[in-house]
């Protein structure tokens, strides 16, 4: 159906927003969506923090956001606003790398006190990118989301359902984007 880009702004390798983000990449595979993950974590520091617009691997990041009709993007929330490490590579990207994308924004954290940073930090930002619609964001807490010994990830229930109802429709807003495209 459509090509998403799944990007983890958290700087821990043992990350729970990289957590929920496979699992809710997950979902979207099994309704047919190719995929594809983006650990900004994975990227040289040297070219993040030196703005480095050339440098291979940003070049590369960059391609995948313009490849992609959907970009999912999770951050854990510090200090009441999504992570440095993500700003650093949207800072790199072009002044309009999310036109025609649509977007949802997802973040973690250990406080219900951060619920708002999706909104408040992060909305404003992704919208100046010419996001052409970013649905309803979700902040999950560290604790609702659980990893296994067997590497899977499960979110407790009621996140889970509300998580669910939010994916479902980020995939029909995106696998919406080629019947317009084709009807115009």
């Amino acid at each position: 159906m459509a090509s998403i880009l799944s990007v983890s702004g958290s700087p821990s390798v043992t990350s729970r927003t990289a957590r929920l983000l496979d699992h809710v990449a997950a979902r979207l595979a099994a309704q047919g969506h190719q995929v594809t993950p983006l650990e900004v974590r994975g990227l040289p520091s040297e070219a993040l923090l030196g703005a480095d617009f050339g440098h291979p691997a940003i070049v590369a990041a960059t391609e995948l956001f313009e490849q992609a009709d959907g970009v999912v993007i999770g951050t854990p929330v510090y200090k009441a606003a999504y992570s440095g490490l993500l700003k650093s590579l949207l800072d790199l990207l072009p002044q309009y790398a999310l036109t025609g994308k649509t977007i949802l924004p997802l973040a973690t954290g250990g406080s219900t006190a951060h619920v708002l940073a999706i909104d408040y930090a992060l909305r404003p930002v992704l919208s100046s990118m010419g996001a052409r619609h970013i649905v309803q964001g979700w902040f999950v807490l560290d604790r609702h989301i659980t990893a296994h010994e067997d590497g899977s990830t499960s979110v407790e229930a009621g996140t889970e359902e509300a998580l669910a109802r939010l994916v479902d429709h980020f995939s029909a807003e995106v696998g919406a984007v080629p019947r317009l495209a084709a009807a115009g």
